[in-house]
């Protein structure tokens, strides 16, 4: 489009006085330039947005492999330090006068705690990541069903069973 708003009439117009309303062909003509040009701005928007989706994704790609290989290297280092420190913590145990059956306990029971609070808290965010509140929207619109599907524990806002008595006649 030249930037021109199809529903001006040009200023010199000679089919008509100025306030005198258009005639039907002119205003569908003027109907029919503008939604044109909505429908080719519609197309624009929706390319645009398909390329930065598009993009977007790329970028994810390249960051979640940089990421991933940044994560293989901390754990390669981070374990490494860790074995150095229980190392130093079992040659320090013994020369203040334990035995080596009692340091090398000592830096495994360290060890084995700090792993289960780590499983703990990787069973807690593995949970978070189960959409719970997702499914329970989605079931209660009936777009969403599991087999042998139970009710979540955090599902305060349901309302609760009243007991049923001999009812009376």
């Amino acid at each position: 489009m030249t930037g021109e708003d199809p529903r001006e009439e040009p200023a010199g117009s000679a089919h008509r006085a100025p306030g005198e309303v258009p005639h039907l062909d002119e205003s569908i003509r003027r109907i029919r330039a503008a939604a044109t040009e909505t429908f080719s701005s519609g197309l624009d928007s929706g390319r645009a947005l398909r390329k930065l989706v598009s993009a977007d994704f790329a970028l994810s790609r390249s960051a979640l492999g940089r990421g991933l290989a940044w994560a293989a290297v901390a754990v390669v280092f981070g374990a490494s330090a860790w074995l150095l420190t229980m190392g130093a913590a079992i040659a320090l145990l013994q020369s203040w006068g334990l035995s080596w059956l009692a340091s090398i306990s000592i830096a495994t029971l360290i060890s084995l705690v700090v792993t289960c609070i780590a499983a703990w808290r990787v069973s807690v965010f593995f949970d978070y990541a189960g959409m719970h509140a997702t499914r329970r929207q989605l079931s209660r619109l009936g777009l969403y069903s599991e087999a042998g599907h139970s009710r979540d524990d955090d599902d305060d806002d349901a309302p609760a069973a009243t007991p049923k008595g001999p009812s009376t006649p």
